[in-house]
């Protein structure tokens, strides 16, 4: 992981632990599509709240890899139920950092499930040295950068965008 000092860069910004979740992610340029949609969603004021929160937080190319015209659909005014959904679906209740969501998974042979704010549980595993989440839908995601810690909580960063059942 990059740093500047001693805070960790995502896309090209210093993630200060001293601000929220939101605040961090809007200085990032990797995560303007998550930005965009936290804000469609009105959970900008959530996720800026006291917390603790883990999330888990899709890039911009995270989000690309959804079928065309999905992000477009849901950042709609008429979608933001759908939206919310996806969005909380990536949150867990908790304040997680990677060494605990490691011994989790190891203390729970191999598969640790943890619910979220959404209300559907996600599964973590380790795929060698790196720690993965499956959906309900069996799609997984990977944590390409763990432990940004944040006021509110904790931010890992993931590849792609979990799916509740919707």
């Amino acid at each position: 992981m990059q740093m500047a000092g001693d805070m960790p860069m995502v896309g090209g910004a210093p993630m200060d632990p001293q601000k929220t979740i939101i605040e961090n992610a809007s200085a990032a340029d990797n995560l303007t599509t998550l930005v965009a949609a936290v804000k469609a969603a009105g959970l900008a004021e959530t996720l800026s709240g006291d917390g603790p929160f883990t999330v888990l937080v899709p890039t911009n190319a995270a989000f690309a890899k959804l079928p065309a015209g999905t992000v477009d659909d849901l950042l709609k005014p008429d979608n933001r139920d759908k939206l919310t959904k996806i969005l909380t679906y990536h949150v867990v209740p908790a304040n997680a950092g990677s060494e605990a969501t490691m011994q989790m998974i190891e203390d729970d042979g191999g598969k640790h499930r943890a619910k979220t704010v959404e209300g559907e549980e996600i599964t973590f595993a380790m795929d060698g040295d790196k720690i993965v989440v499956m959906d309900a839908s069996g799609g997984t995601a990977t944590v390409t950068e763990a432990d940004v810690m944040v006021s509110n909580g904790v931010v890992h960063v993931i590849d792609t965008v979990l799916m509740p059942k919707l």
